[in-house]
């Protein structure tokens, strides 16, 4: 149902994670497995609700909302606590906290040294880990042998299964999977809550991981679209991830969405078609009919450091620093998003993320920039006098430009920030005893549109000039906004012959007035 040719979908490190720690705080799965399970397959339902809603209603401009920097944080911080979350399983401690914060799960570690860990299960762990680590060093190294950290973590199964069974270390205290269940899901229609007071629980987390899952499978689906050159649709690729996941919810599946190495061994294998998909279901349909008893003796140890090892490579600090040296607002959402996850919770991490996102394009729409413009010498273009100290002031005429639409929220802003350029323009005439200024030309090119609060500041403008002896003149408004001024009488006022089609006809038509008067 989606556009995307190479996406590979499945379970992912992230979701998975975050699903399992959004359900462990509202249900412990040991003592309450059937509720665990039940609100697991609810959270699924609601997180394919939100996803196909989401694109029926063409509403995936929704996920722009978390930038670019609130992702690099969030998977950042969603990376270090799943991480440290494995330390139970690679440490063989039993008694673990069930809180994600790093200074809750840290003081469980430390105070496990001495009673609680299992040195078996620390060098099965942190052995297979160090393979797995060096497997991804060498696909990274070399392309060529992409192949080797596709197989690592399935190569890391069978012989720590293997030395398990071979030297009976479940008898030594290392935890092992036990019996998995043979067979295709069963139907799980009757597991999701309807009502009850898990209904609002299992929307809360399914919102938010369907949400995560979107942003994921979107951005790697755009990815690999760019490297082939083809488009995909977003409404399309969420309406598919929702049907997948509602179908998914039914048949005893928690959330899947686009896995980026499962989607990258996709692409350098050679896939054309998501036909491919179909090919990974069949083998896991034949791992579910056939191989699952020979899980029984895999050490939980292995499992997480395959989590560990896929996580790492989520903490991109190479972005983060770019970021840093990009904008500073962007870097704020981004640890922002970082701390929250790794200090407090992974919801408080993507609402800090969220709210610092929206802080900043609140700031921008209600703070835009106003910057002065100057003339290039020997041309007829005007630029921005910081951006080219070089360009220069025309005698008697200032030219103001407006980078943003004028809304309710900043026209007062906007009019007071022309205003102050005209002032400091002045007082530096006065004291350079140059002409007097007479006219003032504000460039609109950028203002693609215009509210009844900014023409009424346009008007305030007009009329504050017009008792400083100063003209006021546009230049190239666009459709939008000069349609408005019309309807609102505001040109008349103005006078449409002082509205021109670029600054220099504006500034031309200043510098002849000028000389026309006695």
């Amino acid at each position: 149902m989606g556009s995307s040719r190479d996406i590979a979908i499945g379970p992912v490190a992230v979701v998975s994670l975050l699903l399992g720690s959004l359900l462990q705080n509202e249900v412990d799965h040991e003592k309450n497995k059937e509720e665990y399970l039940h609100l697991a397959f609810t959270a699924t339902f609601f997180a394919g609700i939100t996803q196909a809603a989401l694109g029926f209603l063409r509403l995936g401009f929704l996920i722009d909302f978390l930038s670019h920097a609130a992702i690099v944080g969030f998977m950042g911080g969603a990376a270090i606590t799943i991480a440290l979350q494995q330390l139970k399983y690679v440490l063989g401690i039993r008694n673990f906290t069930k809180e994600t914060d790093i200074v809750s799960v840290m003081e469980s570690v430390w105070g496990s040294v001495h009673h609680g860990w299992n040195w078996q299960t620390v060098v099965i762990g942190f052995t297979f880990l160090a393979f797995l680590l060096f497997a991804k060093y060498i696909g990274k190294k070399n392309k060529k042998y992409f192949w080797v950290p596709a197989i690592a973590p399935i190569t890391s199964v069978i012989l720590a299964t293997l030395f398990v069974y071979l030297f009976r270390a479940d008898k030594q205290g290392v935890q092992i999977v036990n019996k998995i269940k043979k067979g295709i899901n069963p139907s799980s229609v009757h597991k999701i809550y309807f009502t009850g007071p898990f209904v609002a629980k299992g929307f809360k987390i399914g919102v938010i991981c369907g949400m995560i899952g979107l942003t994921e499978a979107v951005a790697i689906g755009r990815t690999f679209a760019a490297m082939k050159d083809y488009q995909i649709d977003g409404n399309k690729e969420m309406v598919a991830l929702g049907t997948m996941n509602i179908v998914g919810s039914m048949t005893s599946c928690y959330i899947a969405t686009g896995s980026f190495s499962r989607s990258a061994v996709n692409f350098m294998a050679g896939c054309r078609t998501p036909v491919s998909n179909v090919i990974m279901s069949m083998v896991v349909l034949l791992t579910l009919l056939v191989i699952t008893p020979l899980f029984k003796y895999t050490p939980n140890a292995i499992l997480g450091s395959i989590i560990i090892s896929a996580v790492i490579g989520l903490v991109d600090y190479e972005a983060a620093i770019l970021i840093w040296k990009v904008d500073k607002m962007d870097f704020i959402a981004c640890m922002g998003a970082f701390f929250g996850v790794v200090f407090k919770s992974v919801e408080i991490g993507l609402l800090i993320a969220v709210s610092i996102s929206f802080a900043k394009i609140l700031l921008q729409v209600t703070r835009p920039r106003t910057v002065l413009l100057g003339n290039l010498a020997g041309t007829t273009i005007y630029r921005n006098t910081e951006q080219y100290p070089h360009a220069r002031h025309v005698p008697g005429v200032v030219v103001v430009r407006v980078d943003s639409a004028i809304y309710f929220s900043n026209s007062n802003y906007v009019r007071e920030r022309i205003l102050r350029w005209l002032t400091d323009e002045e007082d530096k005439v006065k004291a350079d005893g140059l002409p007097k200024i007479n006219f003032l030309v504000v460039e609109m090119s950028p203002v693609i549109d215009i509210d009844t609060s900014g023409i009424h500041a346009l008007e305030d403008l007009y009329k504050n000039l017009q008792k400083r002896g100063i003209q006021l003149l546009l230049s190239n408004p666009g459709s939008a906004v000069i349609e408005k001024l019309h309807s609102s009488k505001l040109t008349e006022h103005i006078g449409n012959n002082h509205i021109f089609l670029t600054v220099a006809d504006a500034v031309r038509f200043c510098t002849s007035k000028s000389m026309q008067e006695p």
